[in-house]
Order: structure tokens, then sequence, then C-alpha cells
């Protein structure tokens, strides 16, 4: 008999298909949202839940969900959305899916430190408007190349960006919690401290996890030991950034420019950084590639499959 397993946003239809191959599925067909109350009365009679970083499964909701779920795959990387020790409690296992949007992510990394350094907002501004003059002056952004890349997180999607960073002839610097091999840091410079990290960031790229230690770790204070007029582009998560400080130093022009593809509480943006030219935005697009959410939801069924087979998903966080 297949076990039970509620999805709770729709994914591509060849991980879907697979889903029905393997279990006796319940799919979200119209990509719904859905409530925490709509999810315990899906996953009633379920085994497992396949779920999304936009569910917020907190203490509350995994206290109530049915005794007859056992795992909760999560189809991201990123585990923030899953109250961790309250599944461990309940003797949930929860699971991820790293290593496969790595190089997805690292690429978007790129494209936010670029899209901010060279204007592109005030660019893409000005060449709808259709009668921009161009003068020496004119959207002087600040050059990539050969400048000091300082990145908070040198762990796989932080040492993507540092591979791609390299193409730019960028001096790359990092922190991180523990020190790298020589062979993995690939001449990149360690610094024990976020403060002398700053210190030598003329870009700052925001790889690290959400955790309680990293909660606004940018901040008002921090923000003051990078040099002047940096850029700074997070895709990791919102909650790393302080927004009221960030916006402060934005329009203080302490900040040269910011690049956010992630943020507290989305998909609502602070109405703050709308106001501003300073700043690229996306929306949450780190991983959006065909190939790379394919490979996301093949991670996330083969956690499904291997927990129900002998119980030792691949990819558990608790």
């Amino acid at each position: 008999m297949k076990k039970k397993i509620l999805v709770t946003r729709k994914l591509l239809k060849e991980n879907e298909d697979k889903l029905k191959e393997l279990f006796d599925v319940k799919l979200n067909q119209n990509d719904e949202l859905y409530s925490p109350e709509k999810i315990l009365e899906l996953s009633k009679d379920c085994d497992g839940i396949l779920s999304a970083i936009t569910d917020k499964f907190d203490e509350n909701l995994i206290n109530k969900l049915s005794p007859s779920v056992k795992i909760i795959a999560n189809f991201a990387v990123g585990f923030g959305n899953i109250d961790i020790q309250a599944a461990k409690k309940k003797n949930i296992i929860v699971t991820n899916t790293p290593e496969v949007l790595d190089d997805a992510t690292a690429d978007i990394t790129i494209l936010l430190l670029l899209g901010a350094s060279r204007k592109v907002l005030e660019a893409r501004r000005a060449a709808e408007k259709q009668d921009w003059t161009w003068s020496a002056n004119f959207l002087l952004g600040k050059q990539m190349s050969n400048k000091k890349l300082g990145i908070l997180g040198m762990g796989r999607i932080g040492r993507a960006v540092a591979k791609r960073a390299r193409g730019f002839g960028m001096e790359i610097h990092y922190h991180n919690r523990n020190q790298l091999s020589k062979e993995l840091e690939e001449g990149a410079i360690y610094h024990p401290s976020i403060k002398d990290l700053f210190k030598q960031s003329d870009f700052l790229s925001i790889n690290c996890p959400a955790t309680k230690e990293t909660n606004k770790l940018i901040n008002k204070e921090t923000i003051n030991y990078l040099p002047k007029n940096p850029v700074v582009a997070n895709a990791a998560r919102g909650d790393i950034i302080d927004d009221e400080a960030m916006i402060e130093a934005l329009k203080s022009k302490r900040v040269f420019a910011l690049g956010l593809d992630v943020y507290n509480g989305e998909p609502k943006i602070h109405p703050e950084y709308l106001k501003l030219d300073n700043i690229f935005l996306l929306p949450h697009l780190g991983s959006a590639t065909k190939r790379t959410r394919w490979d996301m939801g093949y991670r996330a069924t083969e956690n499904l499959e291997n927990f129900f087979k002998s119980g030792k998903p691949k990819d558990k966080v608790n």
C-alpha cells in the first residue's frame, strides 16, 4: 500500500508524475497558498508532507499535525520556515534540498551585484523614457573588476559565488564559522570576525544561513565597518538585514547600492525600498531555473522515498 503524501504547492509536471508513481499523493493543482488550517485538514491522513518555503510550520502547527505524519520534506535548501526543534520533539523528520541550487543562486548573486553596482533600475527607467542624453557623468556606476569581494558565509553557494567572481579578477575575502581548507579556499582570504571582513569588502555578498545569530547581522553598527560606498547583495534570507538601518544607509549614500532577492516578510517588501533608486530588486529568483526546480523536486522526492524505505533520508536536518 502506497504512503500518502501531501504536496503543498504545485511542482513541475515531471516531479508530480514521479510522486504519483511512488505515492498516493494529494497535489495542489491550483498552486494555492494553504493556510495552516488547510494544511492540517489535508494532511490528517497523510504519512508525510512535501512542503515549500512559503509554508510556515511553526510550533503550533507542528504540534497539531496528525500522528501519522512522520516526515516533512522541504522543497528548499533553507528550512527557516520549519520549527526544527518542535518537529524533533514530535519525532517528525525534516529534510531539505541542498547542493542542487548552488549554481543558480550564485548566478543570481552576481546579477544582484552587477545590477546594483551598474544602476540597472535607473538605467531601465532612462531607457523607457527614450529621451536620455549622453554625458561623461551619465549614470556612473561602480566597476566590479579587480575589486575586493567579501563573502559572508562560505558554504557551497558562497564558494560558487567566489568561483564566478574570480572571473572578474576580484580578490576574495570571507567569514565563516570555521576556516576552510586551503583546497576549498582556492586563495580566498579568511577573516575570523565580520568586522575584519567588512573592512575589506568593496562588494559584500550575503550567503550565510538564517539563524538566531545572523538575524539582523547587517545593522547600523556593522554597516559602518564597511568601506565608503560599498555595494551589498543578499541572496540568502531577508532577516539577515536590518531594513531600517540599511534604508538609512542607502538614503545617506553610506552604502552605494543594494541588490536584494530576499526580504523580511516576503512577498511584502519594505515600502521605503521601493522609493529608492540605488537598489536592484528581484522576486526571490535564486533557484528559478527549470533544471534547478526539477532537481529540487527530485531531491525532495528521493528523501521521502528513502525515509519510507530505510528511515534514512539523505538530507535530514534534525
